[in-house]
């Protein structure tokens, strides 16, 4: 009589790949499969519309500065209040909060500025030979690869006290990022110029991302009422800056907000897995225990 064993060799009179009748009878279909309800996928898509209006205001500030339209006193005062609000986030929602943590935060941003501040004559003309046409493209195309490989569930500076390091792909998401800020800074008259809005845009691009994760672990609901008035202000400030641009971030924010969502759980109807004795067996623990 054939029975199923694990190992132990060919049994006599059946073939090593043979199975009963009885073999079917274990399967399972869908077993694994995860429910999802409309709601939850629309709030779970808050946080990609969120970081493309950040990126959309970077733009903004970019466009308005090369056309002079903001100054570098007015960029300073920007950074100043973008690093004094985001330092305020940053410590009202890291428990516990010490002062150890305050001169370590201190510090480290104070060796950031003057960095940047000793490097931008550098920036400033570190793309004088190239032709504006290739600094806009590749700067675009730079945003673009920055916008897809970003890690939207996370932040690539990590919390104090985070265990996993940041992926691969977000490293190369937030150097992009920082590439593009440097052309587009090169393209500034003055070397205050471009360390303003090099402040800028590596403040918002860095810190950004850590800042909205630390709100949206401290509170979710405060998470939905800043990334919904963060739409609204992209908004308005695109639609004064050129209603194409307007048009292209409002279709792009209803599309991953409802189309997205919407396509996904039309999609579930289709998913089918079966599952039985010939799946691989899995660990029901962690292997580094």
């Amino acid at each position: 009589m054939w029975r199923k064993v694990a190992y132990g060799g060919r049994q006599p009179g059946y073939d090593d790949n043979y199975t009963d009748e009885s073999f079917l009878e274990e399967m399972v279909m869908n077993a694994n499969v995860v429910k999802r309800d409309l709601l939850k996928v629309m709030i779970d898509s808050v946080s990609i519309s969120q970081y493309l209006c950040i990126v959309a205001l970077v733009v903004s500030t970019w466009t308005l500065t090369l056309n002079l339209d903001i100054d570098e006193a007015t960029l300073l005062k920007l950074d100043v209040g973008l690093l004094l609000v985001g330092f305020s986030v940053l410590l009202l929602t890291t428990c516990p909060f010490s002062l150890k943590l305050l001169t370590k935060y201190v510090l480290n941003i104070s060796f950031f500025i003057s960095g940047l501040y000793v490097l931008a004559p550098i920036y400033h003309t570190l793309t004088r030979s190239i032709s504006s046409d290739s600094i806009w493209a590749l700067a675009v195309s730079l945003l673009l690869v920055h916008l897809f490989l970003h890690d939207y569930s996370g932040s690539t500076i990590r919390p104090p006290g985070a265990l996993n390091n940041p992926k691969l792909t977000s490293n190369i998401s937030l150097n992009a990022s920082i590439v593009a800020s440097v052309l587009v800074a090169s393209r500034l008259p003055s070397r205050l110029h471009v360390f303003a809005i090099m402040l800028f845009s590596l403040q918002v691009f860095l810190f950004a991302p850590l800042i909205t994760f630390c709100v949206k672990k401290y509170h979710f609901r405060l998470h939905l009422l800043f990334s919904f008035a963060l739409m609204i202000v992209t908004l308005s400030v695109t639609y004064q800056l050129h209603r194409m641009f307007f048009i292209l971030l409002l279709s792009l924010l209803v599309f991953i907000s409802v189309v997205c969502p919407y396509w996904l759980i039309r999609i579930q109807e289709y998913k089918f897995e079966i599952n039985g004795p010939w799946d691989e067996a899995k660990l029901c623990f962690d292997i580094t225990e």
